[in-house]
Parts: structure tokens; C-alpha cells; sequence
């Protein structure tokens, strides 16, 4: 099905502006509304259309085009810019208070027009991302490529016993994937997670594989083990080269033999267990440098499955936030937003906490929200300079022209150079980060020359 293409409603008397825009914009993929008086406009938006994008005129036959928007919610309609062959101060003032996004003056710089258009299609793309109805497999949704691939691998082996190794950073989602995998294994047997790296060592042994009575001290009756309280189901062993060496020669001999002894036991019990194995770190380096016998690794890398970052998926970011703030709204009886600004800022970021931190930054911005607008930027710049004072120390002994050069650097890197999603972190303009960029050029040019 094709997806609504991005709108924009331009505001005009000037009839050949309006064929020109008109015809750029449906090039451009835009369907067009077009009116020539405030009476027109705001039958427009009294019929329900929501534009992506607002070319206004101020002077108009019937009064001010500012009167238009004046009854918009700022955060929520479209991108508005003011397109007038008749600017002055107070018109100026007025845009700037009713939240407008930019004021151009005829003739048009045909460039800075085409960023509204790029801006205005992007947010299309998100909206109508969010409001169809996301891939899902089990509790994760997501609409990136990379996010398919993922569904794709787990729904061909989820129906087989084989063992599943999960990889990827923290706060990827490793114990939904894992879920997932049992709930389309058919397994009629519970789902068992366990954090190897959250028990104590001496203590690890004995709540995977049970005891007997009497077996150590404080061993008070028989306890059957997560594996056997998995029987006919699936055990999650999170973090599991975090285990301790002789316990991971049982859990071999256990894969192996589908037989566990309780500590202190004579007896096996027979286990029909499918195992899923997950780490945050990389497996393969965990046995050259001896924490993982490389037999066991092999013994759970019967099918491996990468967990892609955050940063890697796309727009999915942004769907995760507003899926995020709609089970708040519904646990709450609430019916927040996020603000276009938070769009913008978490499309941005590169979210080194992955979907864990993506969601602690939403519930918080929602806890702390003074109105129905939920703004995660403050969030998330905090979350930048606590990086970067991170990386250079609170304060080495540097200007602060070399601190806020670090600071910079530092956001482009986790933009991957781009400069517009740095600008949005870091909360300035873009003319900025270039101005900024130029100077330290000429600077280092000017030191090399000496």
C-alpha cells in the first residue's frame, strides 16, 4: 500500500508565487493545497486537512496571514514559515510569538525553502510510520531493515530445538528476543530467565542445577533447579560467560548428555530444555582470553543472531518513543505529545543505552512534564555534556573555547558527521557548527604556517 505523501498548504494572493510553489512542491512528492485568502486557509483547516507544511503570505485581501495559525497548536501542526514580499518589525515580533518557524522575504532563496520541504517530508515519513501498523514479533517492533532481518531469523528457528546465541549491547532487547523465540516455539514448558552475572558463583550451581536435602549447609529441603523448572519450555541464561569455569564443564556435560544431577544427588533427571545463551560482550574474545571454555561456545552457537544497536535501525527510534508514550498515555488516562523539538532530538542521538535508555528518557520526560507536551531534549543534551565530561574529565585546566571544540567533536562523531543532527544535540544552529568548524580550520592553518 503507498504510503499518504507529505502535504503543504501555501497561503497567497500572489498567483504566479502559488503556481511556482505549487508546481515545486508536487516535483518534490507534495500534495498541494493552495488558498488565497485567511477566509480559504482556515476553511482548509476547519475541514480537518493537516498540512506537513505552511507557506503563508502575510498581506492578504481579507486581513494578516498570521491570522491562520493563531489558533494552532504550536508543537503539533505543521512547520510554518512565514513567505512575505512585505516584511516589518511588527509582523516580525507577531511570527516570532505565534511560534513560526521562519520568516522569508520575496524573492525566495530557493535552497533555504527546499530545507522546509526536506524537514516537512521527514516528519510525513515518521507520522505515517507511527500511525500504520509496525512489524512486530513478539513484544519488539520495528519498521528498519535491520529490525526484518531480526524477525526473519528468529521465526526460522524458533520452531527447532537448536540452541540460540544472542549478542549484541546492552539494552538491545536480548530477553524479548528470547521470549519471542519461545512463544513461537510451540513450548509448552515456562519460560525461565536467569542473569548468570547477577547471582553470587557459589550460589549459581546449586540454583541452576537444584540440591538435595542436606547436600551443604542450609540446604533444608530438595530444590529443583532452572533447569528443571524449564522442563518442556526454555531457559535464558543471560550474561552466561559471566559463569564461573567448573560450572561451565556441568553445563556441558548437562547440553550433552539432556540429563542434570541435583548437587548432593545419585540420580539424573531427564530434560527436554531448549537453551537460548545471551552476552553483551563478544563471545568469540571471551574464549581467547579464557573466560569461556570454547567448547561450551560452540556447544550454544548453534544458531547465532546479532542484535542490532539503536543507532542502526533507522527512524526506529523515533516509532519506539511515541509506542513508548502511548502505553503511558493509556496507563495514565493521558493524552500527551512529544514536541516536534524531542522528534528532531531523538532521531539524533545515537542512543548508547540502546531501546533501555530510549525508554527511561521518555518516562521520565513524561513524569516530569508540566503540560500535555512531552519535551525530551533538556534529557538528552544533560546526557550529552555527562559523555563528554566523561571523556575529558569535569575540568583538566582548558579554556573554554577547548572545552566546547571537544564538545563539538564529540557530537559529531556520534552523528557520524552529520552536521544538522549534531546542531539538534547540541542545541544550536547550524551556521553555527559551521562557523565554529571554520575557525578552528583557519587556526590550525595558521599554526602550521609558523
Amino acid at each position: 500500500m503507498r504510503e499518504p505523501a507529505p502535504s503543504v498548504l501555501l497561503v497567497d494572493d500572489d498567483r504566479a508565487f502559488l503556481h511556482a510553489a505549487g508546481a515545486h512542491a508536487q516535483s518534490r512528492g507534495f500534495d498541494v493545497m493552495t488558498a488565497s485568502t485567511v477566509r480559504d486557509a482556515s476553511s482548509v483547516i476547519a475541514q480537518g486537512h493537516s498540512p506537513d507544511l505552511m507557506l503563508i503570505e502575510l498581506t492578504l485581501p481579507d486581513g494578516n496571514g498570521l491570522e491562520v495559525i493563531a489558533h494552532l497548536d504550536p508543537y503539533r501542526s505543521a512547520d510554518v514559515v512565514v513567505v512575505t514580499g512585505c516584511p516589518d518589525v511588527n509582523t516580525a515580533m507577531q511570527a516570532i510569538r505565534l511560534h513560526v518557524d521562519d520568516y522569508i522575504v520575496k524573492p525566495v532563496d530557493g535552497g533555504r525553502l527546499d530545507a522546509w520541504f526536506d524537514h516537512a517530508s521527514l516528519r510525513a515519513g515518521l507520522r505515517n510510520g507511527h500511525d500504520r501498523e509496525l512489524d512486530q514479533c513478539g513484544e519488539m517492533i520495528g519498521a528498519s531493515c535491520s529490525m526484518h532481518r531480526l524477525f526473519k531469523a528468529i521465526h526460522r528457528i524458533a520452531p527447532l530445538d537448536n540452541t540460540v546465541l544472542l549478542h549484541g549491547e546492552s539494552g538491545t532487547g536480548k530477553e524479548l528476543a528470547a521470549q519471542a523465540l519461545h512463544t513461537l516455539s510451540g513450548r509448552r514448558g515456562h519460560f525461565v530467565a536467569v542473569n548468570c552475572g547477577a547471582i553470587p558463583p557459589d550460589l549459581l550451581g546449586s540454583l541452576l542445577f537444584g540440591h538435595e536435602r542436606g547436600s551443604f549447609t542450609g540446604a533444608s529441603h530438595d530444590h529443583a533447579g532452572f533447569f528443571e523448572q524449564a522442563q518442556r519450555g526454555t531457559l535464558f541464561l543471560d550474561e552466561f560467560i559471566e559463569m564461573p569455569p567448573p560450572l561451565q564443564t556441568y553445563l556441558l556435560r548437562v547440553l550433552e548428555t539432556r540429563m542434570v544431577t541435583r548437587l548432593g544427588a545419585q540420580s539424573q533427571h531427564e530434560l527436554d530444555v531448549r537453551v537460548i545463551a545471551a552476552c553483551n560482550r563478544d563471545p568469540w574474545l571471551a574464549v581467547r582470553n579464557g573466560q569461556l571454555r570454547h567448547d561450551v561456545y560452540y556447544r550454544l552457537c548453534d544458531f547465532p543472531i546479532a542484535m542490532p544497536p539503536l543507532r542502526e535501525r533507522d527512524n526506529d527510534a523515533v516509532l519506539l518513543a511515541m509506542r513508548f508514550l502511548d502505553r503511558l498515555n493509556a496507563k495514565y488516562d493521558t493524552q500527551c505529545v512529544l514536541t516536534d523539538a524531542s522528534l528532531d532530538c531523538i532521531q539524533a542521538y545515537p542512543w548508547p543505552g540502546n531501546v533501555r535508555e530510549l525508554q527511561h528518557v521518555v518516562q521520565r520526560a513524561y513524569l516530569t512534564a508540566e503540560n500535555d507536551h512531552v519535551d525530551v531534549t533538556s534529557e538528552i543534551r544533560a546526557r550529552l555534556a555527562s559523555q563528554e565530561e566523561r571523556a575529558i574529565g569535569l575540568w583538566d585546566g582548558q579554556t573554554l573555547d577547548e572545552i566546547e571544540r571537544k564538545a563539538i567533536e564529540q557530537a559529531l562523531r556520534h552523528c557520524g558527521n552529520d552536521k544538522t543532527r549534531a546542531a539538534r544535540v547540541l542545541g544550536v544552529s547550524v551556521k553555527t557548527i559551521y562557523n565554529k568548524l571554520l575557525r578552528y580550520r583557519k587556526a590550525e592553518q595558521t599554526l602550521r604556517s609558523h
